[in-house]
């Protein structure tokens, strides 16, 4: 199609091309869909008004903004595929997706029901072991005084413990699926597993056996089993939260399309599960991905490249096969030629410094003219509201409103001003028109000032500002030339790859420090005053 293009896997849509608002409308329903089915595309949308009322003017208002911005003025939206059609490795990629979200479900389906089994099996053995006698041999157990009935509460409170303290170390919402298995959780799964059988192993030949009489000691040997078991719930938690606490580690990280970086602190951790940190830190310290602001060095570039131009010499003068000096004047003339014209190029070259200096300095100019329209437009805004008291909202005013309507009534005054400044800081695929008057209904709420509600587009913010539809990445993928179970080392480097980018991560191990101590004496600090006879002391 015409107004369709294709740019790294994704589909962008021109709703000024398109004619109908209403087709505009079933674009977003399809792109709304598709987020809800867990597609790892990106989903952004810039203001759009209804037809009633154009948010951005006439025609040819927008005909003037394209050539002032010099950038995408039409309403466009970011999906993962055109809803008209779909490539190859469109369909390759959705037929992984679905294979790694098959495999994903069912291995955390699985993991989640070895856990089940073996707490259960871990809580019903000690009960066993106390029900089995009664059930087996009743008449020949010897009756179980004061201390043995003294032992069944302390067994049913350690239980309950146990019970408790399982709960709150294990049973919690995965954060993430990792692509390999936590080997500290399953060495202790293991551990519990081979106690248990020992246990059982034991019982069985000893006590079920011979039909021992002595309940009082299948209470304490009960009573010791759940006692080990406590002491192994322990282990779990210096092994699974303690460690990782001191810092051991300073981790890099990149991103790769702009390069801004940041720094963390991170204890013993194997490569994945720092990998999962770094990831939960990104999306609270990293900006928002734009990938809008990298067009313009690349448009640059493509522009400089085409002003060099290489004659074919060979082409213009073909040799001949009689080569006289004639010819040899000829082709020596258009060598000549061909190198005054390439370093004429070089030269035009050399001045696109001055172009940058130039363009940025525009930018930046026309930044803090929409800024300032923004602001005024926002501020007029926001004095046509008035927050009702309780005498008032007695009287009952035709006119009342909620939060979200009255955000309804003024957006109109300040949409344009705010879609320029979006457009100009390119921005505007990060709001959508619907979180904007959200935005604004939740700041007229709470009694906020314009500046508060300005605060969000004026400064970029983190990526968990967004909505998810705009940052919530599916999968991502981890590089890395070392076994991902294996510890942070020295030096060690992996990738975190995401659909449109990558976090570059080096680890460096926090130096030993030695710190000496100087003991200075408090009777030491006295001071003389030094008489000069040119001092006006």
């Amino acid at each position: 199609m015409d107004t369709e293009s294709t740019y790294s896997g994704y589909s962008y849509y021109s709703g000024r091309s398109r004619g109908s608002h209403r087709h505009g409308e079933r674009i977003r329903d399809h792109h709304k869909s598709r987020s809800k089915d867990g597609s790892r595309s990106e989903k952004s949308v810039t203001i759009n008004a209804p037809p009633a009322e154009p948010l951005l003017g006439d025609s040819s208002v927008l005909g003037e903004e394209v050539q002032d911005d010099n950038w995408g003025e039409t309403t466009t939206a970011v999906t993962g595929t055109s809803e008209h059609s779909l490539s190859q490795e469109d369909i390759v990629r959705i037929t992984k997706d679905l294979e790694d979200s098959v495999g994903l479900d069912c291995r955390r389906y699985f993991s989640l029901t070895l856990a089940v089994v073996l707490g259960l099996l871990v809580f019903l053995t000690p009960l066993a072991f106390l029900a089995l006698p009664h059930l087996l041999w009743p008449d020949k157990l010897l009756v179980c005084g004061t201390a043995c009935e003294g032992l069944f509460i302390s067994v049913a409170f350690k239980l309950l413990i146990l019970l408790l303290a399982v709960w709150a170390l294990f049973f919690r919402a995965p954060r993430a699926s990792l692509p390999r298995v936590f080997v500290f959780r399953a060495l202790l799964a293991v551990l519990v597993l081979l106690f248990v059988v020992s246990y059982w192993l034991f019982y069985g030949v000893r006590i079920l056996d011979s039909q021992d009489e002595n309940y009082q000691g299948i209470v304490q040997y009960a009573v010791s089993l759940v006692d080990a078991l406590l002491f192994i719930h322990y282990l779990a938690i210096v092994l699974l939260e303690l460690r990782q606490l001191q810092p051991a580690f300073s981790v890099c990280v990149t991103r790769s399309t702009d390069g801004e970086t940041r720094h963390y602190n991170l204890g013993q951790l194997s490569i994945q599960r720092a990998a999962l940190v770094i990831i939960e830190n990104y999306y609270r310290d990293f900006s928002v991905h734009n990938p809008a602001l990298l067009t313009a060095s690349k448009s640059r570039a493509a522009k400089h490249l085409a002003g060099l131009k290489v004659y074919n010499v060979d082409g213009e003068f073909p040799a001949s096969p009689a080569t006289g000096p004639e010819n040899n004047a000829a082709t020596g003339l258009a060598h000549s030629q061909s190198r005054a014209m390439i370093a004429a190029a070089a030269r035009r070259r050399d001045t696109s410094h001055n172009e940058l200096y130039y363009e940025e300095a525009e930018h930046e100019r026309r930044v803090r003219k929409r800024k300032a329209r923004l602001v005024v437009a926002v501020e007029e805004a926001f004095t046509h509201i008035k927050r009702m008291q309780e005498e008032e909202q007695k009287k009952a005013p035709g006119d009342v409103m909620d939060p979200r309507e009255a955000a309804q009534a003024i957006f109109p005054s300040m949409a344009r001003s705010l879609q320029k400044y979006l457009r100009t800081t390119r921005q505007q695929h990060c709001h959508s028109m619907e979180s904007i008057q959200q935005h604004l209904a939740f700041c007229i709420t709470n009694n906020m000032t314009p500046k508060a509600f300005l605060e969000s587009y004026l400064t970029p913010g983190p990526t968990l500002q967004y909505g998810r539809e705009r940052w919530l990445a599916r999968q991502w993928t981890l590089v890395s030339e070392a076994s991902v179970t294996s510890g942070l080392k020295e030096g060690a480097i992996f990738l975190l790859k995401c659909i449109d980018f990558s976090l570059v991560v080096t680890a460096k191990r926090i130096p030993y420090i030695q710190l000496s101590e100087e003991f200075i004496d408090p009777k030491s600090h006295k001071f003389v005053l030094r008489l000069q006879s040119e001092t006006s002391v």
